[in-house]
């Protein structure tokens, strides 16, 4: 049950040189969005950039801000993600007492509002939220640090928040987010993925092909789902 949107593309820049955001960030000039991980060490085991960065990045970056937060306290937090200007905002809903509540903070703050869910969470949850948020990020490996293994028994989840989203008639996005290559980014659109994270398969190791290139790969790889 492929999307009938056009397929986005948004690298994270987890797996970019943080000494080096700026740069890498025009490597990606061809993708959508740019990813932006926000980890705090106690809802997910590490720990990388925090709201002093994330505002520099809305500053320099070519690309609307896909921020998402892997934080303790989202209600408290959220919001202040958006009002650097970010596109969009995504929060965990294993994190969230009153996800509703966090919607609508980041809405009021002017950014797009997301939810996450786990590998291990029930999808029901999210499904009740459709007429509160803007897009569905469906993590394929668990939270907390890059280039791990797609998990394929995540996609009955996929289809699952694919098939509400249809029903709802409502315009919302659907993300997935984890061990995203040109091999699994189809299996993805195929579930019904609109927008894809790619971190690792898109910043490679020095002296392989280019960020570019690995982009215009990924969307080769999605355009052979009919």
């Amino acid at each position: 049950m492929p999307s009938n949107h056009p397929i986005r593309i948004s690298p994270s820049i987890l797996s970019a040189d943080f000494v080096n955001l700026e740069r890498d960030l025009g490597r990606i000039s061809t993708a959508d969005l740019v990813h932006v991980d926000v980890m705090d060490g106690h809802f997910v085991p590490n720990l990388t950039l925090g709201l002093p960065i994330v505002e520099r990045i809305q500053q320099v970056s070519p690309l609307p801000l896909d921020v998402h937060l892997m934080i303790d306290d989202p209600l408290r937090w959220a919001p202040k993600y958006a009002e650097t200007g970010a596109f969009s905002v995504t929060f965990s809903i294993e994190a969230a007492p009153d996800p509703r509540a966090v919607a609508k903070a980041i809405k009021n703050a002017g950014s797009r509002a997301a939810v996450a869910i786990k590998p291990g969470t029930p999808i029901e949850p999210v499904l009740d939220l459709l007429d509160d948020i803007d897009m569905i990020l469906v993590m394929t490996v668990e939270p907390g640090f890059g280039g791990q293994s797609f998990m394929g028994e995540t996609m009955p989840k996929l289809r699952a928040a694919r098939e509400a989203i249809d029903a709802s008639g409502r315009e919302i996005w659907l993300e997935v987010d984890g061990g995203i290559t040109a091999e699994t980014i189809v299996t993805a659109v195929e579930n019904g993925a609109d927008t894809i994270v790619a971190g690792s398969s898109v910043y490679g190791p020095a002296g392989t092909p280019e960020p570019v290139d690995r982009i215009a790969a990924l969307r080769a790889s999605a355009s052979q789902v009919a």
